[in-house]
């Protein structure tokens, strides 16, 4: 049995990223950057008014004389004017500013009397409310490097500098594959010794979080036959299978089995934790395999603790922070020595609150919570106010 430094560091060598694919914008958020990604234009591509007002030359105005009024420019306009010595043009926020104009004055500052603009803004300075050309972007400009996660700011940035599509690491496919003959759909009516599935909603959900939408789950019962088949049928389709249930040791437990008749490799089986210790690791080809505990806190933990960090390793995100935290204890805790402990907690005012209802069958207090808390395999007592690593939900 191994650690779980040694356990995530197995996953992080042999979770591969995937092969760079052009997507258009609207399907790029949330994702990884593969290339540098260059501005196709100035930003602005003119000078530009960043307000209604009036255009001029600032050396016409003495600030007492007035000007001609030549004509207008809306947003989307524009004019092959030049403009001439003591004339101003009427213009709109967004509208290049005509041939000779270097200042706009706002039209909350003038008065217009028998056609002749006039000026009533004392503090107006040469280049006010003007957005110059590529004042933000020159064409051929470093817009986003490589490995830049694209959030909404991101997309519109790129989409304001004319890029359509970028190259991105996409998405994995992934499979669920859930086991036990005691599991129904919620909804269904449960007879003696069943219970409801609910591993793999718990999944799809967490997958959502990721933009992951397309996923295939199947149930099978705890028959080793129909595990392999439907393993063997999924195996090459997708970039990682998660199992859940039947990953311990006991006489049901057949998903190992069916795995290695499918020709996994295995990385690792077992993990010096709790919860979640018996948690599968195993990899064919490209494909990863993950064989998560069937109690479902076990599972969520192991899926935010090594399958999460599979997903981000292949969609090319390299930071944890800021899923990564230091906070103190509000209370203390102990646990065993020699297991990381996987605890559920709540951050209030600073500090983080291990939660009850933590074992590996209860979900209660997970629902509501929004980190896990890391304590280290060595220790046994936390006390209150000491530093402890807290994950990000």
């Amino acid at each position: 049995m191994i650690s779980v430094t040694e356990a995530k560091k197995l996953v992080q060598e042999n979770a591969e990223i995937l092969s760079p694919v052009a997507v258009s914008l609207n399907e790029a958020s949330g994702l990884i950057l593969a290339e540098d990604t260059f501005s196709k234009i100035d930003f602005p591509p003119f000078n530009q008014s960043n307000m209604d007002g009036y255009a001029f030359r600032f050396s016409d105005w003495t600030g007492k004389n007035s000007f001609e009024i030549s004509g207008e420019i809306p947003a989307g306009g524009f004019s092959k004017k030049v403009l001439g010595q003591g004339e101003a043009i009427r213009i709109f926020t967004g509208a290049p500013l005509p041939e000779g104009a270097d200042t706009v004055v706002m039209q909350e500052k003038v008065e217009v009397e028998n056609g002749k603009l006039i000026v009533k803004d004392s503090e107006l300075k040469q280049g006010t409310f003007v957005r110059k050309k590529g004042a933000q972007n020159s064409v051929g400009d470093l817009a986003l490097p490589s490995g830049t996660r694209l959030m909404p700011a991101s997309v519109a940035y790129l989409a304001s500098i004319g890029i359509a599509s970028v190259k991105l690491h996409p998405l994995p496919k992934v499979c669920i594959i859930t086991t036990g003959n005691e599991l129904r759909r919620p909804g269904e009516t449960l007879t003696g010794g069943e219970i409801y599935e609910c591993n793999t909603y718990g999944l799809i959900a967490a997958l959502k979080e990721l933009n992951i939408m397309d996923v295939a789950h199947f149930i099978t019962e705890d028959n080793v036959i129909q595990i392999t088949e439907t393993v063997k049928r999924n195996l090459e389709n997708y970039d990682i299978i998660l199992m859940t249930g039947g990953v311990s040791f006991g006489d049901y437990d057949f998903v190992t089995k069916a795995i290695e008749n499918c020709g996994v490799e295995k990385i690792f089986h077992g993990v010096k934790q709790k919860p979640g210790k018996p948690i599968y690791f195993g990899k064919r080809k490209q494909t990863l395999v993950f064989g998560l505990p069937g109690n479902p806190l076990s599972m969520l933990c192991c899926y935010y603790e090594y399958v999460l960090l599979a997903i981000k390793k292949i969609m090319g995100i390299q930071s944890e922070y800021p899923f990564h935290l230091q906070l103190p204890l509000s209370s203390s805790i102990t646990k065993k020595q020699g297991l990381t402990f996987f605890v559920i907690g709540k951050i209030s005012e600073g500090k983080v609150e291990p939660l009850p209802n933590r074992e590996s069958y209860q979900l209660s207090s997970f629902a509501i919570a929004d980190c896990i808390i890391e304590l280290d395999e060595n220790h046994t007592e936390f006390n209150a106010g000491e530093m402890v690593s807290v994950h990000l939900l």
